[in-house]
């Protein structure tokens, strides 16, 4: 019973206030915000670093020993290891296994790359959500594994800091520069806080902000507790073990730094905490170690635990992707999973190395490197190679958004880059570590060139996070090269030195190229053209996208003939996909209609409009088949409700099982009903008479037309289907509207209106009779329209919008007949099929879900009259 799809709202003002300021540029607001914490604690580390010299720290660099090395690289593999029990747990947490290698890729894989860029499209868990979702998991777990291993690591790191801190005040205090009484009871306040709050959470559950928190068992909390400690202790090892021999200070207090340095890094939202948690580090350490040693140690850090991962991240992928496809389960599951995670690793790394591009651009080259080039190459050469490939780094950073988002010109882009800048690498400084690490991203790039099959533009604009990252970088850059020329006396004349040994004249060259493309890549972001108007789809749309349904299964997929909607067409002509805006949402109507290969694009491209248009995209009534192409393009899924799908193959009226509908035919004859279908081109001659009974239903139930995913009564509409009718002493007293497609694989109805002096029963009569002849007409399927709210999760550990949809389902009634609207669907006893709301970039989903209601019931009038 396809009645209204919306969940109805309460009463509301006419005149609703505008989105604040704050809320319409939130995320532009944070990024700004990340980037005046990032100059902040530059600024710090440039003044905390007034004794150091470059020199000073590529000697310690160079003369750190092979057995830190080798003690630090052995901690990272402990500490990634550790970190692969928190997807562990966190799927015992929901009750689902999967295979031990599909879990330790994924795992290793987002925290790969999530310490690396900590950002957007990028984080951790959206690698999670890609990979998961592609092993049959639902949004909701998915949701929840993310939940469990944030939490899981923030309370754990607030434990670990504050304990640590009690019993090494002692050695602390000083390094902060207050006395050891008042950080041991500052401490031990916040831990008794932290650990009352645990308790009260572990009981009955901590309410904040409308929101309840339930923690696990206590065995589940004891074993995630010692993962985190492990974690972090031998996170804490890999740079202690790179710490000269000649630093003060014993573990357990460096231990205690770190834990607190790592989180302020974290709330910092700086990607990756770049400077954030060296700011700390320094500001702790440096008087109990060589600033140039400490500075050495903490780049020696990076490159081991940060990029190193990320490096072989890279080569598991790409050596799955070289064996391609095994024919036992277990290697099956792990390529899919390599397959999923490729584009963001590339991503990844391709961000590192084009990091890694421009600050080498603004850093000398060392003096024996330089003698060699000058006895090969003439000094334009090298020049314009050193200024070419800042730029070229630059270039990789954009176009690793491409790559992420798994467009096939990032791929060629990329490619072309790297190979560019490993060329010029070479030529600039012999820098052979540069080389290498470009020759693993051509590498890596080779065997997953099937991955990147969207045929999009490269030519759009960076988000927020994006250009955050941008502006990190060349902050960073600016940063380095006056840490590293601090000691040369800026005057005009640098800017037009030229020699092989003239360092600072060619690194502030470089420095204003890219200062001038990274504005230019900015301004075209922020200053982008808007976008055109939405208007419904004209006759030729609308005659596309019919052609297009009446191939594929989707019945549903005929609301668009109501001529009420929008229509995307994919690039290739075979898919599209009907769409509304309501507010600042771009609202998509079910999954495009088409084959697979176009259907993904055309949410690509949908999400893409709706980013340039500055709206949320969301997809309303989402199913499952779309949730990894929602995922990779960075949308989140919350469960709306199930649709009834009967199978009419199994539609039999004999047995027990069917009695009450076997009663409800018996009695519709008896109360003398005749069911008929009306052929499409025969509707207009009874169009007057189905007329009177749709006006006399909405006088009925005080209801007015709606639309979107719900049809409205005109002439256009009807007649463009069959309609089965009821008689009734040769009246027609009700009548349905069929939803068809030429594949006969699916049947459904949409305006379903009887009149009121039709007898009792007469709907259930209609729905039994309409059943059984599209089942002996070869029909498979019958859709009957979903259930708001129905099967969402009810444990206490389910997500908060499962839980404030359950309260709604449960008390909702004086709004909306939910359970009598499932009750009536389970009499046909269909398969129940759940059905998502998708959100992009994160936000409320009620914000979405209250646009989608207000655009089905014609805006707020609308729903507040139904």
């Amino acid at each position: 019973m396809k009645a209204l799809d919306a969940f109805p709202e309460p009463a509301l003002s006419d005149n609703l206030p505008p989105p604040s300021f704050f809320n319409r540029h939130v995320k532009s607001i944070a990024a700004v915000a990340a980037l005046l914490v990032f100059a902040a604690v530059g600024y710090a580390v440039y003044r905390l670093t007034e004794e150091v010299t470059y020199a000073d720290v590529i000697h310690s660099l160079e003369t750190t020993s092979a057995s830190s090395i080798a003690l630090a690289v052995l901690f990272t593999a402990l500490s990634f290891v550790t970190l692969c029990f928190y997807d562990l747990n966190a799927l015992s947490h929901i009750g689902r296994k999967r295979p031990w290698p599909e879990v330790a890729l994924t795992a290793f894989s987002a925290y790969a790359v999530g310490n690396v860029a900590g950002f957007g499209a990028l984080s951790g868990g959206a690698i999670r959500y890609r990979a998961y979702s592609r092993a049959g998991l639902s949004p909701d777990e998915i949701g929840r594994i993310i939940a469990f291993v944030t939490v899981s690591f923030s309370l754990g790191l607030a434990l670990l800091t504050t304990g640590s801190m009690v019993p090494m005040a002692g050695e602390i205090a000083p390094l902060l520069g207050i006395s050891s009484t008042t950080l041991a009871t500052v401490s031990t306040i916040i831990l008794i806080a932290i650990l009352l709050l645990l308790g009260i959470a572990r009981s009955g559950g901590l309410k904040f902000a409308g929101r309840t928190l339930r923690l696990p068992d206590t065995g589940m909390l004891s074993r995630q507790f010692l993962v985190t400690v492990l974690d972090v202790a031998f996170a804490a090892s890999v740079l202690y073990a790179l710490l000269p021999a000649e630093a003060q200070i014993s573990w357990p207090a460096f231990f205690a730094v770190y834990a607190v340095a790592i989180g302020i890094g974290v709330v910092s939202h700086v990607p990756a905490g770049l400077g954030v948690f060296e700011a700390v580090i320094l500001a702790a350490l440096g008087s109990e170690v060589p600033g140039d040693a400490l500075l050495a140690s903490l780049v020696a850090y990076r490159a081991i635990y940060y990029v190193l991962p990320l490096v072989i991240a890279i080569f598991v992928v790409t050596a799955t992707e070289l064996r391609q496809l095994s024919a036992s389960p277990l290697a099956t599951g792990v390529a899919r999973t390599a397959g999923r995670l490729a584009p963001t690793l590339l991503a990844a790394l391709a961000l590192v190395l084009g990091a890694m591009l421009v600050l080498s651009s603004v850093t000398p080259t060392p003096g024996d490197n330089l003698d060699l080039l000058a006895g090969f190459l003439p000094l334009p050469v090298v020049e314009g190679a050193h200024f070419l490939a800042s730029i070229l780094g630059l270039m990789l950073v954009v176009v690793a958004r491409g790559l992420a988002q798994r467009l096939d010109g990032a791929w060629w882009g990329t490619l072309l880059v790297a190979l560019l800048a490993l060329v010029l690498s070479l030529a600039k400084a012999v820098a052979v570590y540069e080389a290498a690490l470009l020759a693993i991203l051509v590498i890596g790039l080779l065997p997953s060139r099937r991955l990147f099959h969207r045929r999009a533009s490269l030519g759009q604009a960076l988000t927020s996070s994006w250009l955050l990252a941008v502006a990190v970088l060349i902050g960073g850059a600016v940063i380095v090269l006056l840490f590293v020329y601090r000691d040369v006396e800026y005057s005009h004349a640098l800017w037009w030195q030229f020699a092989f040994d003239a360092e600072a004249p060619r690194s502030l060259r470089a420095m204003l190229g890219l200062t001038v493309v990274a504005m230019g890549v900015c301004l075209f972001s922020l200053m982008r053209p808007a976008a055109p108007a939405i208007h419904p789809a004209g006759e030729e749309e609308l005659a596309k996208a019919v052609a297009i349904l009446d191939r594929h299964d989707v019945a549903d997929a005929n609301l668009v003939r109501t001529g009420d909607k929008s229509v995307m067409v994919s690039p290739d002509g075979e898919a599209f996909l009907m769409y509304g805006r309501q507010g600042r949402s771009l609202i998509a109507f079910l999954d495009p209609v088409g084959p697979k290969a176009s259907r993904d694009e055309l949410i690509w491209q949908f999400v893409e409009t709706a980013r340039a248009s500055g709206c949320r995209a969301v997809f309303y009534q989402a199913s499952p088949a779309i949730l990894p192409v929602i995922a990779d393009a960075g949308m989140k899924a919350f469960k709306l409700g199930e649709m009834a799908v009967v199978d009419l193959e199994r539609f039999d009226l004999k047995g027990g099982t069917w009695a009450g509908l076997r009663q409800a035919a018996a009695k519709g004859e008896r109360d003398g009903l005749t069911f008929e279908i009306i052929p499409t081109e025969n509707v207009a001659a009874i169009l007057d008479d189905l007329r009177r009974i749709s006006d006399a239903w909405l006088d009925h139930h005080r209801a007015k037309e709606k639309g979107f995913s719900l049809g409205a009564f005109t002439e256009t509409y009807m007649t463009a289907q069959p309609v089965a009718i009821l008689r009734h002493g040769g009246r027609i007293v009700a009548f349905a509207d069929i939803l068809l497609t030429d594949t006969r694989e699916e049947a459904s109805i949409d305006l379903m209106r009887f009149a009121p002096d039709a007898p009792k029963g007469a709907m259930d009569f209609l729905f039994v009779r309409l059943m059984t002849t599209l089942r002996d007409q070869g029909y498979r399927h019958f859709n009957l329209g979903m259930a708001p709210l129905s099967g969402l999760s009810r444990r206490e550990v389910a997500p908060v919008w499962d839980r404030v949809a359950n309260t709604f389902y449960e008390h909702g009634e004086r709004y909306y007949n939910f359970k009598g609207l499932r009750a009536f669907k389970s009499k046909f006893h269909p398969d129940w099929q759940p059905r998502y709301l998708a959100v992009a970039g994160g936000l409320n989903p009620v914000l979405a879900l209250l646009d989608a209601t207000l655009l089905i019931g014609g805006g707020l009038k609308g729903v507040v009259k139904k």
